[in-house]
């Protein structure tokens, strides 16, 4: 065969390529990413001059992908750009030192590494907006709840008070019966354990009066680690604090922002293992100031990502909790005008943020 002959082959193998990851990528939404990265691997092996001794690898940290076991001198290799930004590369390698690549070869290389660079722009697009629309639909679904909340709390409001208020005045007409008078006690206890659910539940629903002013988050932080060190002790847990300032300022709440530590770093201990760490951050930007707390828990399931700020929602054991600790803490950021985010972390465990803004 001539080498004119050789060169038209080979170019109609790279355009060839060229066409069917194309076609791949086109149907990319049909298949996991994974396949997709095998199928435009394949065919760009296919295209180069030694196809039986040309090994090709996609290296991003979209999907698992395995490290080239052969690599030597006898390599090609292109970045992956990502919103202008290396995520990643694709190479090929020669098994055969006495082999040597095409010039052209390079640049079909640089192609697909484009074509692939686009793929992964498309799906980073495709996930954000679906993790848009869930934030949506979950903001729309607490929204919902907060309104419903707030009519049932102020309805059982009313009656809960009559039935302490009648109990109270049972118990001093009985209070020479031993009996009765025990069991109007339970009476009271039940009806104020009922109004504290109604509380909650009407801080859920940003339903509480709220005394805002200029607060210093940093002293609510150490005094809510010191109130709380007998329960870290307890849990065999220890903590780590990381505070940017000493002088961290917000308008707020100085009650409901004690009570957002407390529940926050509660849950976090609850969930933590013996001898786990509790990390505890805050800083602030130019508008906002940040509030981080970690736990090295098992993490979150995708349900509980989901419903974790819902009332009545829990993870734990029936007995250890009312499901309203953490809908509390959304109504209260909420009715600060901030937000909060619970997020497993790369390791283990959970992270819950809180963003407030200073003014």
């Amino acid at each position: 065969m001539s080498t004119t002959e050789e060169a038209l082959k080979e170019r109609i193998k790279e355009l060839t390529c060229l066409y069917e990851v194309s076609s791949i990528i086109v149907n990319a939404d049909s298949l996991p990413l994974e396949e997709t990265f095998q199928a435009i691997t394949l065919s760009l092996k296919k295209a180069f001059q030694f196809p039986e001794k040309t090994e090709v690898v996609i290296e991003t940290s979209f999907v698992p992908y395995k490290n080239i076991e052969n690599l030597n001198a006898q390599s090609l290799s292109s970045n992956i750009s990502i919103f202008n930004k290396i995520e990643g590369q694709l190479i090929a390698t020669l098994n055969n030192t006495k082999d040597t690549f095409l010039t052209e070869e390079q640049h079909l290389l640089d192609n697909v590494a484009l074509k692939l660079g686009n793929l992964l722009e498309r799906f980073e697009i495709q996930k954000n907006e679906t993790l848009l629309k869930r934030q949506m639909e979950r903001a729309d679904r607490l929204g919902i709840l907060g309104e419903i909340t707030a009519g049932i709390a102020h309805e059982l409001n009313t009656p809960l008070a009559n039935i302490l208020g009648f109990a109270e005045l049972l118990k001093d007409d009985f209070k020479d019966d031993k009996q009765i008078s025990e069991d109007v006690d339970k009476i009271i206890r039940n009806a104020i354990f009922s109004r504290e659910v109604v509380k909650k539940l009407m801080f859920f629903a940003c339903e509480m009066p709220q005394h805002m002013q200029e607060v210093n988050i940093v002293p609510s932080i150490k005094n809510a680690i010191k109130l709380l060190d007998a329960s870290f002790k307890k849990a065999d847990v220890k903590y780590i604090v990381k505070i940017e300032d000493e002088t961290l300022l917000l308008r707020a709440d100085t009650i409901q922002l004690t009570q957002i530590i407390f529940n926050l770093i509660m849950n976090a201990i609850y969930f933590s293992p013996k001898n786990g760490v509790v990390t505890i951050e805050t800083f602030q930007t130019k508008k906002h100031i940040v509030l981080k707390i970690s736990d090295e828990g098992d993490g979150l399931s995708e349900e509980a990502l989901e419903k974790v700020f819902q009332p009545f929602f829990s993870t734990k054991p029936t007995g250890d909790g009312s499901g309203l600790g953490l809908s509390v803490v959304h109504g209260i950021v909420a009715s600060h005008n901030g937000t909060i985010v619970a997020e497993n972390n790369t390791t283990k465990g959970a992270t819950f943020t809180v963003t407030l803004p200073k003014s």
